[in-house]
């Protein structure tokens, strides 16, 4: 009797027909249908553009994507394809198993993300893929390395590195990895596209961890791969992606384009802040040094000045006192928050030696200055002088 009536309540919804939203519609649908089989049948041959299949694809996580690669290949003449990941470490994994296979090396420094280093040591190796740790600042010795072993076939690296900030020379490593046959993978979540583009630079690959500061606002897990091979990344890459299952799903996706929006006003401030409580730390008795490639005094500063729009907001620094005084301080904050991320619109400080780094043998993580006494901040967009109140505070209630 009430079958019209079950009917009804079943069958899919009918959009209106009229202009469209202002904002980006949010597709939460696992699957899409086809009018006729024989549209289905085109579709996944591929000779008729359409959505099957949330994991191969969505109008949401498209729409993004699309506005990733135009960020990331800005002012460049040249074509970008992306995809995005369900988190930045799986977009670090999937370029690496997409690019790589059993036998193949690749090489990449040693004060990177803890994360990643265990990626590659413990994951990757396991995979008989190879990461050979060297300095990549030392170009005679990393082309030497190269040269001499041909089973390396990527030069994975970070910059600026995290927590030290220390940078490299993207240009010059671009350069190198061409003449020698192998490809460059490159992390730029720190600086964003809006600070620092190296496909520009002649870069391969490009990742993020879209989950810091092109979401911007810690609501949501995603990453991103970009290349400049486009047949490499529509025919391997998204095999890979779609049959590992790793993709980003749609909510994810509408909060990045949710805080792209607001990327530029975000960064710039960012950058001020951090520059500002970057002094203000550097002057300070309880501190022995800051990181912070805006600073004259830091290392990496000449080549920040010309790889890059503006320094970011991450910086870190030591106290004097090692490792109770640091946990001291960061205890004594009552501004910053202390969360194991980055990228935020609030400050946050983290503690490398016992989270993110923890797994690294202290010897590795000291020689590249991840010291006990070392903290980790993403700097905010509060108030400057906020910011120096709870830090010098924090700093001067310590001992």
């Amino acid at each position: 009797m009430n079958d019209p009536f079950d009917s009804l309540c079943v069958r899919k919804l009918d959009l209106p027909d009229h202009n469209p939203a202002q904002q980006l519609p949010l597709f939460l649908s696992s699957s899409f249908s086809f009018d006729t089989i024989e549209q289905g049948i085109d579709i996944f041959t591929g000779q008729q553009d359409g959505f099957v299949y949330s994991r191969y694809g969505n109008p949401t996580i498209e729409a993004v994507t699309r506005r990733l690669e135009a960020l990331e290949g800005f002012g460049l003449d040249t074509d970008i394809r992306g995809y995005m990941t369900s988190s930045g470490m799986s977009a670090i994994h999937l370029i690496l198993v997409s690019l790589l296979q059993q036998g193949d090396k690749v090489v990449t420094q040693a004060n990177l993300y803890g994360g990643t280093t265990e990626l590659l040591t413990k994951v990757m190796q396991g995979m008989g893929i190879e990461a050979v740790f060297t300095d990549l600042t030392d170009l005679e010795r990393l082309e030497s390395l190269i040269r001499s072993d041909k089973s390396i076939r990527a030069i994975y690296l970070e910059t600026p590195t995290n927590p030290t900030l220390a940078c490299l020379d993207l240009q010059v490593l671009g350069d190198l990895a061409y003449r020698n046959g192998v490809k460059t993978i490159v992390d730029n979540t720190f600086s964003t596209p809006y600070l620092q583009r190296p496909f520009g630079l002649g870069i391969d690959f490009v990742i993020h961890s879209t989950t810091k500061y092109m979401n911007g606002h810690g609501t949501g897990i995603a990453g991103l791969v970009l290349g400049r091979d486009v047949s490499f990344m529509k025919d391997r890459f998204w095999s890979v992606l779609k049959l590992t299952g790793a993709t980003c799903n749609p909510f994810d996706a509408w909060l990045v384009a949710n805080g792209l929006r607001t990327l530029p006003l975000r960064m710039e401030r960012h950058c001020e802040n951090a520059l500002a409580l970057a002094k203000a730390l550097s002057d300070h008795e309880g501190v022995n040094l800051v990181n912070y490639p805006g600073l004259e005094s830091h290392a990496s500063h000449a080549l920040a000045s010309r790889q890059m729009s503006g320094y970011g907001g991450m910086l870190s620094f030591e106290v004097k006192g090692g490792q109770e005084k640091a946990l001291r301080v960061m205890n004594g904050l009552k501004l910053a928050s202390l969360a194991p991320t980055l990228g935020d619109v609030d400050t946050l400080v983290l503690h490398p030696a016992t989270s993110s780094h923890l797994k690294i043998p202290a010897v590795i993580r000291e020689a590249q200055g991840i010291t006990n006494g070392l903290i980790r901040v993403s700097v905010g967009l509060e108030g400057v002088s906020d910011l120096f109140d709870d830090f010098t505070s924090a700093l001067d209630s310590s001992d």
